[in-house]
This record gives structure tokens, C-alpha cells and sequence, in this order.
């Protein structure tokens, strides 16, 4: 009956990542007592089969006889659990049980496949009390008080997740751009140590970098026309810059804390024909990409053309201006992870740095034009998106260079094709899920950068 509930339930949460598509089966792969009597807290791991896809989820279940009121927004059903009927629900939202967590983790303790782990040298207030961030996407951040945030991973791969290693070797570095960790929790999945949650210091008097730039858009569209974007009264380009060379010297201790290595022009070749393959299945796709696409194929045959190796390592591999935060001192950045949907070793694989370059530049593109979707004056503010746009794109690559970043030829031409396989990759998604926005990927094609 519980899995009965859970079926029914997981379809219509945020972070489930089959969306679209009905559930065959969902099986209870695991199931841990944390917390006994009333509330009861129990971690499940299950697995959803739809069609050939079986994706594994993580789950926090509180159990009480009587549901209060204050949970009732996360109620999944009753059933019976222990011998006798009890109210099931997410307890990510309960307070009262999310400490039973931040003592694991103080305590280094250790549950039947669980392990809760405090790393070096800190210490933990056990007193915070938990709220969960409304903002959650694929997976679920618990505050507390106003010192740690727990992300817990709701789709869970066998494996340590990329971001508990990056965080934990770039605080081994003392890096000043990523947030402290203070620990972690792991399960057995498949036999294989699995991260389940990371825990790190709260940056609760940060700005998000897509909030800023967003103001300063908003400050532009709204100045009289002879006011430029650098002189409108939210100009963002210097903190472009400063991302940039934090973009930079986070590069430099990735390749210090893992180590580096090239890619051959032969290698290199078949990185184009990738891109030029997954071109033409979105063309197929979206029409409308057809006028724009030997824009895309001019910039892949001048990559395949590369005849010098190019550096690799480890990247963000998903940067753009929601993973970053600005602190009182610095830019911290968020969420090593790298893309979800992406298999563990393709996270984990080398990269040019310059994907995570090319992925905050179209960023800025996005900052610079998504208020324009459905304006009644996109056409007349279309020139001064443009001209946020190349002053913060410019602001960044100037800050990246200057603190070490290469842009050789070779890495120009580089980082325009990984730009364009991204917008390529953005039409798709715009076509699919927000076909009002569809014009800010398409501009990637027709702006002159």
C-alpha cells in the first residue's frame, strides 16, 4: 500500500525527473529507521521504472498517528507502517525530525547502510532548527538556523556525487569560492559508498548573481535612452568582472586539486561532429533553427580545423549565473555537481574550462533578454539588451584573463563552438518547455560577439 501512496505521490514533486512520462512500477529498494515512536522518521530509497528507464529516488518519510496541521501541505497518505495505521509524509518539512540529521552528522554516526560524516576540524550546533527552501528543483535544501544547508540528492547514482568531491578538495586548498562543508551522509547502493546529502556552510547574507544581474537589466530598461548601460544606476560590469577572475582562480585549484591533460586535434575533430550531429537533430525539431544553423557549422568546421592540442580538466559543468552567489568579500560557487541528467563519469570527466566560460556568457545572454519574452516593447529594448549583454560578456572575459584564464585562437574558436552547442541545446529546450523564450537561443545565431 505504501508504494501504492508513494506512486501516486512522487509524480507530482519538483524534483522527480520523469515528469511526462506514467509510472510502470515503483519498488522500496531500502528502508532505514532513523527516529522511532511518534513522529517516526524512515529513509527509503526506490526505484521507478517508466518504459526502459529506472531512475532510483531518496526519500524522508515522517510517520505520525495523527497528522498536525502544519504538515498537511506535505501529507501523502495513511497506511499501515509498524503494525498499525499511521499518517505518511515528506519529512524534509518537519522540523522536529531534520535534526535527528545535523546529530548524525555531529556524531560521525553510522545507521544500519548509513553513514553520517562531520569533516575535519569543525564543529556543529546541534540546536539549529530546520526550514526547507522553497526553490528546490531536482533536489532538496534543508536550512538550518542560519549556519548549514543540507542538499539532499533526490536522484541517487551509485557513486561519490562530483560536487562532495570538489567541494571537500577545494576547501583542502583553502579555496576563498566555495561555501565550508561540514559534512555529509552516505548509503550503500549496489554495494558502492553512494553520497546522499552534503552539508555546507549557509550563505544567508549572499546575493544570487542572476538576481544582480537581473536588477541591472531591470535598471537599464527602465533609464531614458541616452543613459548606457554603463552608466545606468545598476551597472553590473564590475561584478562581471570579478566573477570572472573568481571563474578563473576556481579553474586553476580544480587543475591543482585533480590534475590536468589535452585534447588532440583528433579528438577535437570528433567533439565538432558531435555538435554538428546533435545541430541537425534540432534542426529536425525545430524548424525555425534551419535559417540560423550554418552560423552553428561555420563555428564547428573551424573547431574540427584546431591542429594543437587544448587543455582539459575538471569543470563546474553547469555554470551560469544561478550557481554563484555574492558574499560580502567574494563570489562563492554552488552546485559542483555538474549537469544531473549526465551518467557520473561524464561528470566526473576532463573538460575544457572554457565550457563553464561559454555556459555563464550565454547566462548573460539570458539575463540580458528573458524580460523581453512577451514585452509589449521587446522590439525597441531589443538594442539595449544587447548592449547589457556585450558590456557584462566583455566585464567577464576581461576578469578571467586577467587572473590567468587562457583565450589563445585556439580557444576562441573553442569556446564560440561550445557557446553555440549550448544555445543549440537551449532552442531545444525553449521549443519543448517555454516556447515564448524561444528567440533568446536563437539570438546566439545573429548577435555579433
Amino acid at each position: 500500500m505504501l508504494a501504492e501512496l508513494l506512486t501516486g505521490w512522487i509524480a507530482d514533486q519538483r524534483w522527480f525527473a520523469g515528469k511526462g512520462r506514467p509510472i510502470d512500477d515503483l519498488s522500496i529498494e531500502q528502508t532505514v529507521p532513523l527516529v522511532d515512536g511518534d513522529p517516526a522518521l524512515a529513509h527509503l530509497i526506490v526505484s521507478v521504472r517508466q518504459g526502459d528507464r529506472t531512475t532510483r529516488y531518496q526519500l524522508l518519510l515522517g510517520l505520525r498517528d495523527s497528522l498536525q496541521s502544519r504538515l498537511r501541505h506535505v501529507y501523502i497518505g495513511r497506511c499501515e507502517w509498524g503494525g498499525r495505521e499511521r499518517d505518511i509524509y515528506d519529512a524534509a518539512h518537519d522540523a522536529e525530525l531534520m535534526g535527528r540529521l545535523l546529530h548524525g552528522i555531529a556524531d560521525d554516526a553510522t545507521v544500519g547502510p548509513l553513514t553520517f560524516h562531520r569533516a575535519p576540524g569543525v564543529e556543529i550546533d546541534t540546536a539549529q532548527r530546520s526550514l526547507v527552501m522553497t526553490a528546490e528543483q531536482s533536489n532538496t535544501s534543508i536550512v538550518f538556523g542560519d549556519q548549514y544547508i543540507l542538499k539532499q540528492f533526490r536522484v541517487v547514482i551509485p557513486g561519490m556525487n562530483p560536487e562532495l568531491e570538489i567541494v571537500r578538495a577545494l576547501a583542502d586548498e583553502e579555496s576563498h569560492h566555495v561555501a565550508r562543508p561540514y559534512g555529509w551522509i552516505e548509503g550503500k547502493v549496489d554495494g558502492e559508498p553512494t553520497t546522499l546529502a552534503i552539508m555546507q556552510a549557509f550563505l544567508g547574507g549572499a546575493s544570487e548573481g542572476w538576481a544582480m544581474a537581473l536588477t541591472s537589466v531591470r535598471d537599464l530598461y527602465a533609464s531614458p535612452r541616452e543613459v548606457t548601460a554603463a552608466d545606468a544606476g545598476g551597472d553590473f560590469a564590475g561584478e562581471a568582472e570579478r566573477l570572472g577572475v573568481a571563474t578563473a582562480e576556481v579553474h586553476r585549484e580544480l587543475r591543482e586539486a585533480f590534475g590536468h591533460d589535452v585534447l588532440r586535434p583528433d579528438e577535437i575533430h570528433r567533439m565538432a561532429e558531435g555538435f554538428r550531429a546533435a545541430l541537425e537533430r534540432a534542426v529536425e525539431e525545430v524548424p525555425s533553427l534551419a535559417d540560423h544553423a550554418d552560423v552553428a557549422r561555420e563555428a564547428y568546421d573551424l573547431l574540427a580545423a584546431v591542429d594543437e592540442a587544448v587543455p582539459v580538466q575538471r569543470v563546474h559543468g553547469d555554470y551560469h549565473l544561478g550557481q554563484v552567489m555574492r558574499s560580502m568579500t567574494d563570489w562563492i560557487v554552488l552546485d559542483f555537481e555538474g549537469e544531473p541528467g549526465q551518467p557520473l563519469a561524464e561528470r566526473r570527466a576532463l573538460h575544457s574550462p572554457l565550457r563553464d566560460v561559454a555556459g555563464m556568457l550565454r547566462s548573460f545572454e539570458y539575463a540580458a533578454r528573458h524580460l523581453l519574452a512577451d514585452h509589449p516593447d521587446a522590439e525597441t529594448l531589443e538594442d539595449r539588451a544587447e548592449e547589457w549583454a556585450v558590456r557584462n560578456r566583455a566585464a567577464f572575459l576581461s576578469g578571467y584573463t586577467k587572473s590567468g584564464g587562457d583565450l589563445r585562437p585556439a580557444d576562441v574558436v573553442m569556446m564560440r563552438a561550445l557557446e553555440l552547442a549550448k544555445a543549440v541545446y537551449e532552442v531545444v529546450y525553449e521549443a519543448r518547455n517555454r516556447p515564448s523564450w524561444l528567440p533568446i537561443p536563437l539570438a546566439a545565431f545573429t548577435t555579433k560577439h
